[in-house]
Formats: C-alpha cells, structure tokens, sequence
C-alpha cells in the first residue's frame, strides 16, 4: 500500500508540472503560426491597395518645372589681360651727360619731335665753333685759289687741295651738328606727358628710362594665354571686355593673335582694341570673355538636370497620362558645350517640352508627380 500512494504521489506531481507546461508551447507555437498567416495577409492587402487607391496623390512628390525654349547660346574663353596704349613710350637720352634744361612736366600735350629736355652739350660746342672758324678759312682759301685757277693762274693740285679741304670741313661740321641734336631729348609720338624721370643736375644715359610719352587715342587690352585655347581663339572672335576697377564692360572683337607659342610659358598674345575712354588706364586690370562657341538656334537648359546613368545622359520631362495626372519621364538626351550652369542639347528635346527643373533628384520614370 506504501508502494501504491508513493507511485501516485509522483504521477500527480508530474501531471501537476508537465501538463500545464505542454500547453504553453502549443499555445505558443499556434500564435506564431497564425501571425505568421496575418503578416502575409496584411502584406498583400497593402500591395493590392497600392495599385488601386487613388489616395496615393496625397503622397506624389513636389516638383518645378520649365518649358524647352530654343534660344541664342555661347560659351566663352576667360582671360586676364591688362590695358595699355598703343603708343606707349618711354623715351632715354641718347648721348650721356648732365642734363641742363628739362621744358614740360607730367600732363602737358606734346608732338611729334618736340624737344623735352637737353643734356649739356657745352664740349661739343666749343668744337663747333672752333670747326666754323676752321672751315671759314678754308672757305676763304678756296675761293681765293679757285679764282687763280679760272684766270689759269696756279696749279691744278693747289686748287683740288683747297677744294678738299673745305668739303672735308663741312662734312665735319654737319656731323657735330647731327651729333648736337643727339644731346636733346624729343618726343617721337603726338601724346601726353604722363611721367618725368629726370631732374636738373642728374646725369642722363643710353638706355636708362627718362621721360614716358602716353598716346590715349588708341587702347588695346593684352594678354597671355594658355596654348591650350590655341585651336579656340581666333582674329575676330567676339569678345566682352570687363574693367572691374573701372566698373566698364564693352563688346570688342579680337585683333591679334600670336602665331608663336612661347617656349618659356607655353602662351601665345591676344590683343584686343578698344576705344578711347578717359576712365581707362593703361596698365588696367581686365577680363577678357571670348566666345570659342556660338549657335544661335539651341536647346539650352540648366545643366545641374541632366542625370547620368548606364544608359548615358538623361532629364526628366513632365507629361500628362491617359487620366489628366501629370506623370515624370526618363527622356535620354545628347548634351554639347555647356558654360555657366547651362548646356547645350542635342538631341532628346524639342521646343515646347518641359523639363523637370525641382525635385527630379527622387523620381522614377513614370512616377506621378505634383507641378
């Protein structure tokens, strides 16, 4: 009998602890089954609705568009250049010395072979007078002994002696005249005065600068540029000249072009001519925007819409569908020259067209979208 309660008690304790635990994990294992079966449910149900509820406008994205207009396009070459005159001088003393008279000073109008300024010529003086007076006598030799000989009085060897000593005079005294003119410094152009470098008293020499001469009548603005614009900029190429320190912007064409590339830098000189402006200074700072490309007849867009992708370049073009709905349109496009945030198409749009200009970063083709 205490066999039989023992072996009783331990079934009633395992009932009492196996059971209950049992039901648990099918209860469990029923629950997870069933969310499993409503995940799959809900997940199809929510692709139906997708499909067909038109309550998805509420969530169409925001978009800016313009129309495809076809206009006038150039893109420019941007240099930096500085102004100067054409006929910008700086003239030297062409013989050494002291200098001893200087006859204008900065802004006086001046001309042609003007005299600025003498060096002393005091020496070279003294030797023509001393010249004249030798080839005074020699003069007065000559006629007397050319006299002699027409009346065949003398020999012929004395009056060719006294007629070569005269002549050889002469020529020495026109030499130190020329020599004279050397001492005075002139000016070689019409201009203005726009820089003095001497003083009275200061020595002069061959080479050193000493007066600048400035001809405003014609302004051309200069500068070096890289060869690699060489095939791009050619004589008569339209170009927009900026003064920025002058606030001045003006249309010019290009009027010379260096046939040489530098073998120091790897440029080559562009001139551009420009007219006479009394807020223009030579040696100016300006920009000079030649145009390397013009069509007058374009597609042009912002060139931040063009996408790219495997398939090449692409925008998107907003269309109407079937229902009225705006709807957003991969359009594969060919772009050209592009030049300050604008591109050039090709091919893949026409005037009328509208691109997609706002919100394009997030789209799909054939997405609905909200103008």
């Amino acid at each position: 009998m205490q066999k039989i309660l023992i072996l009783l008690s331990v079934v009633v304790l395992f009932y009492s602890c196996g059971a209950p635990t049992d039901d648990k994990k099918s209860q469990l294992e029923k629950l997870k089954k069933e969310q499993e079966d409503l995940s799959k449910k809900i997940k199809t149900l929510e692709d139906e609705i997708a499909k067909t509820d038109t309550s998805k406008k509420a969530k169409m994205l925001d978009v800016e568009v313009a129309p495809v207009a076809v206009q006038p396009f150039k893109s420019y070459v941007e240099i930096q250049g500085k102004l100067d005159a054409d006929q910008n001088v700086t003239i030297s003393a062409l013989m050494a010395g002291t200098i001893k008279s200087i006859y204008v000073t900065e802004g006086d109008a001046v001309k042609a072979g003007q005299i600025l300024a003498e060096v002393d010529d005091a020496v070279l003086r003294q030797s023509v007078s001393q010249m004249q007076s030798q080839l005074a006598f020699a003069t007065d030799l000559y006629n007397k002994q050319k006299n002699l000989w027409d009346q065949k009085i003398g020999s012929e060897v004395q009056y060719l002696t006294a007629k070569n000593q005269k002549e050889s005079l002469e020529k020495q005294l026109q030499t130190m005249n020329e020599q004279l003119e050397l001492y005075k410094i002139k000016s070689p152009i019409n201009g203005t005065i726009d820089e003095v470098m001497l003083k009275l008293g200061q020595t002069a020499a061959p080479g050193f600068p000493a007066i600048r001469v400035v001809n405003m009548g014609s302004l051309k603005v200069k500068a070096d540029v890289s060869e690699n614009y060489a095939s791009k900029i050619r004589v008569g190429n339209s170009v927009i000249v900026k003064f920025p320190d002058a606030g001045k912007e003006l249309d010019a064409k290009v009027s010379f072009v260096s046939k040489v590339i530098s073998a120091m830098n790897r440029t080559f000189n562009v001139q551009v001519s420009v007219p006479t402006d009394a807020d223009l200074h030579p040696n100016m700072i300006a920009k000079m925007m030649v145009v390397d490309y013009e069509s007058p007849h374009a597609i042009v867009i912002p060139l931040n819409t063009v996408q790219n992708s495997t398939e090449g370049n692409f925008v998107f073009v907003a269309e109407k569908n079937d229902k009225g709905q705006s709807v957003a349109h991969k359009r594969i496009v060919s772009a050209g020259r592009d030049y300050d945030g604008q591109v050039e198409i090709l091919d893949g749009l026409k005037e009328g067209d509208t691109i997609i200009t706002v919100g394009f970063q997030d789209l799909e083709d054939g997405e609905l979208i909200k103008i």
